[in-house]
């Protein structure tokens, strides 16, 4: 067997063979391999579109009177709207922060607020049964009722906190994806506008592009120029940008817009200097990330390489002095 591969291994012709086969293999799940991802970009500029038809239809029925009123978004599921209307979740679950705190995270719409408001009911009540099922009855723990009791309430407020959690930290993954590709944004922003076009079509523009680093950052810019196409005041478009994105650099740029608006101030020169400042900022960041690197490795380092090393030196002197001992 052993004499065989060794002679394979030395025929040229079964050499280039597996070459050949490895090479076509590669190739095939190189071209295969797009098709086979999903199209997350797509996605999300469906859900925008919608949104934007949302807008639209909002306003044609603001300035129509409300006549042939359409219905564009996907209605909620009905157990889930029928248990938030028997309830009322929308009057003591459904505050204003939490609505805003949904549309950071990029869920919007009626369905988003609905599934929102039920698993806010839901969660405590089924963390709730399962914590006291199991406490006092399945693990058959031997604590007094009072720590029972206690670790039930634990239970209940951690499932009463587990939507709230789920959307701050949606919200922390969008801002960071939308603040590393904002720079970039500003810059293709600043290079449409300097080459003549309009603040809609230099948004439409960006949205296109900077889909690859961030769609949610692109999502945020085409729904902008959905606003500033529909909405009678681009005032509201501007400041809804800063709201939904929650970035410092998104208000600052919603500043200077609504400055160039009102004043007539050069839009080009403010974009540049609001472009260095969010380049600025992201090497800021960068550079706090790598300044606190050395803090973070003391303790991995403490815990297992200064033991191994200690065993390293040591055991050898630890031999040594046990034989001459013996």
């Amino acid at each position: 067997m052993l004499s065989l591969i060794l002679e394979k291994l030395h025929d040229g012709h079964f050499i280039l063979s597996v070459l050949v086969g490895i090479a076509t293999i590669a190739s095939i799940l190189g071209v295969a391999m797009p098709f086979l991802q999903a199209d997350t970009l797509s996605q999300r500029m469906k859900a925008v579109g919608a949104e934007r038809e949302r807008i639209r239809a909002r306003e044609r029925e603001r300035l129509t009177g409300g006549a042939n009123k359409v219905n564009l978004r996907q209605a909620p599921k009905a157990y889930m709207k029928q248990v938030v209307e028997w309830f009322n979740l929308s009057k003591w679950l459904g505050t204003e922060q939490a609505k805003l705190q949904m549309l950071m995270a990029g869920y919007r719409g009626q369905q988003a607020e609905i599934g929102f408001l039920f698993f806010r009911l839901i969660t405590p009540l089924t963390v709730c049964v399962v914590s006291i099922a199991y406490v006092f009855f399945i693990a058959n723990l031997d604590w007094p009722f009072t720590f029972k009791l206690g670790a039930v309430l634990a239970a209940i407020y951690a499932g009463l906190k587990a939507p709230e959690i789920f959307i701050r930290n949606q919200i922390a993954k969008r801002q960071k994806s939308m603040g590393r590709a904002f720079p970039d944004a500003m810059d293709l922003l600043l290079i449409c506008v300097e080459s003549g076009m309009s603040i809609e079509h230099a948004c439409r523009k960006v949205a296109e592009e900077i889909g690859a680093q961030s769609v949610a950052l692109a999502e945020e810019f085409t729904l902008t120029t959905a606003e500033l196409s529909f909405l009678p005041d681009r005032k509201t478009a501007y400041e809804n940008l800063a709201i939904r994105t929650g970035i410092e650099a998104a208000k600052q740029i919603s500043t200077v817009l609504i400055q160039a608006e009102r004043y007539g101030t050069p839009l080009g020169q403010a974009l540049r200097t609001v472009a260095q400042e969010s380049r600025s900022q992201r090497l800021l960041a960068a550079e706090k990330k790598a300044a606190s690197l050395p803090p973070k490795l003391t303790v991995p380092m403490i815990i297992f390489f200064l033991p191994v090393l200690f065993a390293v030196i040591l055991t050898p002197a630890i031999i040594q002095i046990s034989a001459t001992m013996s």
